[in-house]
C-alpha cells in the first residue's frame, strides 16, 4: 500500500507538472502573458480574501472550544493560580490583538483591491501613525510586565524556613526525591562521595543526612509549604510539575530553589478532572540526551496524615545505621510543636 500511495503521488505530481507546460503553451499561441491579471481574476481573488478571514476566524475559534478539553485542569498550588490568571490576561490580549489584525489585514486587501481608477497617495513620514503604534504597544508591554513582577513577587515572597525540604535530583535519564527528617535539614552533599551505595553524594559525615530518606516517587502532603531544592549531576535538567504551574532548572555544581505549596490531592484532582486514572507527573523540560523523552516521576499529593505515614515506610539514606537513625527520630526535644506530631506519625509507621 505504501508503494501505491507512492506511485500515486508521483503520477499526481507528473500530472501537474504537464497541465502547467500545457498552460503555457496556450498562453503563447494567445498571445497573453501570465503576468497578466484580469479584472474578473482581480475581483475573484479579493472576494477569496474575505472568504478565507470568514472560514478562518470559524475555523480558530472551533478548535479553540474544541480541543480546550485536552488543556491543563485548574491548577493544583497557591501560585499556580496566580500564573493562571497572568496568562489569562496575556490570552485576552493576544485574541483581541489577534482577531484586529487579521480582520484589518484581509479586509484591506479586499477593499483596495487593484483598480485602474486609483492611485495610491505616497507620503515618507507621519507623526500620528509613529506615536499610535509605539505608545499603544509600549503601554500594553508595561502592563504585562508590572503584572509579571508582581505575580513573580508573590510567588517567591515566603519564608523559606517555615517549609518541608524536599530535594530533587537529576540525572541522565531518572530522578530522586530526597527528603529531610525530623531536624527538617537536609545533609550536605558532594560528587567526591558519589558511589552506587550512596548515588546522591550526601557525606556520611554530616549528622543531618542520616534521617534523610529517597524514594524514586515523589510524595507531597496536601496543603504544606514545599522548599523544594534541585541538583543534578551530570547536564541541565528542568524538574517540569504542569499541574502546579512549576519549573525549575537543576544545574550542575549548584543548587537551585522553588516554593511550593499544594492545595489539590491526587484524589482530588480525579474527582476534578473526572478520570480515574488521572495522576500527577514530573517531567524533565530540559533536551538532555537521547533517553530525554522518558525522564519523568510519579507525582502524589496525599493529604498529610497519609503523607507522613508514607514517609516513615520510605528508605534511609544510609540504611545500614538504623539503630542511629532511630535515635535521630525519636529526639524531639527541640523539634517545633508543629513537627512533633508528622515525628510521632513516622516512628508509628516504622
Amino acid at each position: 500500500m505504501n508503494l501505491v500511495i507512492l506511485l500515486l503521488v508521483v503520477v499526481g505530481v507528473l500530472v501537474m507538472v504537464r497541465l502547467m507546460s500545457v498552460l503555457q503553451l496556450a498562453n503563447k499561441l494567445t498571445g497573453n502573458e501570465e503576468a497578466d491579471v484580469t479584472e474578473k481574476d482581480n475581483n475573484f481573488n479579493a472576494i477569496l480574501m474575505m472568504v478565507f478571514l470568514v472560514v478562518g476566524m470559524v475555523f480558530v475559534i472551533y478548535t479553540t472550544w474544541r480541543y480546550d478539553q485536552f488543556t491543563l485542569p485548574i491548577a493544583a498550588s497557591e501560585h499556580g493560580t496566580i500564573v493562571d490568571n497572568l496568562m489569562t490576561i496575556n490570552w485576552y490580549i493576544l485574541a483581541i490583538v489577534f482577531f484586529l489584525t487579521q480582520i484589518a489585514l484581509f479586509y484591506f486587501a479586499f477593499k483596495y483591491k487593484h483598480s485602474k481608477n486609483r492611485r495610491a497617495d505616497y507620503y515618507a513620514h507621519n507623526d500620528k501613525l509613529e506615536i499610535i503604534w509605539t505608545i499603544i504597544p509600549a503601554i500594553v508591554l508595561a502592563f504585562l510586565v508590572i503584572t509579571g513582577l508582581r505575580a513573580w513577587g508573590n510567588i517567591m515572597d515566603i519564608d523559606k524556613q517555615d517549609g518541608t525540604i524536599i530535594e530533587l535530583y537529576g540525572k541522565q535519564f531518572d530522578w530522586t526525591a530526597r527528603y529531610a527528617g525530623p531536624d527538617n535539614i537536609l545533609g550536605k552533599s558532594d560528587a567526591e562521595f558519589i558511589t552506587p551505595e550512596n548515588p546522591l553524594g550526601v557525606d556520611p559525615s554530616d549528622p543531618n543526612g542520616k534521617d534523610d530518606r529517597i524514594s524514586r516517587e515523589l510524595y507531597l502532603p496536601k496543603g504544606e509549604l514545599i522548599n523544594f531544592e534541585f541538583r543534578s549531576r551530570d547536564v541541565i535538567h528542568s524538574a517540569y510539575m504542569p499541574h502546579f504551574r512549576a519549573q525549575m532548572n537543576c544545574v550542575p555544581g549548584m543548587t537551585t530553589r522553588f516554593n511550593m505549596t499544594p492545595t489539590m490531592s491526587t484524589a482530588d484532582m480525579k474527582k476534578e478532572t473526572g478520570n480515574e486514572d488521572f495522576r500527577y507527573i514530573l517531567l524533565c523540560n530540559k533536551i538532555c540526551g537521547v533517553a530525554h523523552y522518558n525522564m519523568k516521576m510519579d507525582l502524589v499529593v496525599e493529604e498529610k496524615v497519609d503523607f507522613y505515614v508514607w514517609l516513615g515506610s520510605q528508605e534511609l539514606i544510609f540504611p545500614k545505621k538504623t539503630k542511629e537513625n532511630e535515635n535521630a527520630v525519636t529526639d524531639t526535644e527541640e523539634a517545633e510543636p508543629e513537627k512533633r506530631q508528622e515525628v510521632e506519625l513516622v516512628e508509628a509507621s516504622l
